[in-house]
Parts: C-alpha cells; structure tokens; sequence
C-alpha cells in the first residue's frame, strides 16, 4: 500500500480524522493542540493520526491535501482545512453545523 492509500483509507474508515502533530492526548504542536481541542469541546469523536511516527505520511499528507502544514482535519471524506480555518469555522458556529449536518454530533 502506498502513502497515498494508507491516508485514503485512514480518511475513508474514520468520519473525522485529523492529520496532527503528536496525538490528541498529547499534541505536540500548539496548532495540533487547538484543532484537538475544538474537536473536545464539541464532544466529536475523532481519529487523530500522529504525523511525526512517520516522514512518509507527513509529506505524504501534505501532497494528498495540496495543503502545506498540519494539522489538517477531514469529516466525512471531505478536506476541512487546517489551524485557522477550523478555529474560524467554530468561532462562527459553522463548524458545529457542519457536524449536525453530517450526523457526526
């Protein structure tokens, strides 16, 4: 399986999966932190994926995404954005509309 299957298939077998520096018990980058903890805060079951356990996949995600930096959230397939974007959208009370939509909270 190559990189870009093993993230296609982390993205197909979770309905939130974010792509973050260190895991969501123990982020390892402040913006990994606060993706992880919108995601807490909105009581989301998500998938974090440890990009530092492997080079492969965090350039690899990278490239899947065409979105140069980590963290990087996906729900339901569907590229969210990183950092910025998803503090925004849950500041903004999009973000949690977005996961009553898709059935996630």
């Amino acid at each position: 399986m190559n990189i870009n299957e093993k993230i296609k298939k982390l993205i197909d077998d979770n309905k939130v999966c974010l792509f973050m520096k260190g895991t969501p018990d123990s982020p390892q980058c402040g913006f990994s932190m606060a993706v992880s903890n919108v995601l807490k805060h909105l009581k989301v079951n998500f998938n974090g994926v440890n990009v530092l356990e492997d080079e492969n996949l965090r350039q690899g995600i990278k490239d899947f995404s065409d979105w140069p930096t980590i963290p990087q959230l996906y729900i339901n397939g569907e590229f969210i954005g990183g950092c910025d974007i998803v503090k925004e959208m849950f500041e903004k009370g999009e973000l949690k509309l977005l996961l009553e939509q898709k059935k996630i909270i």
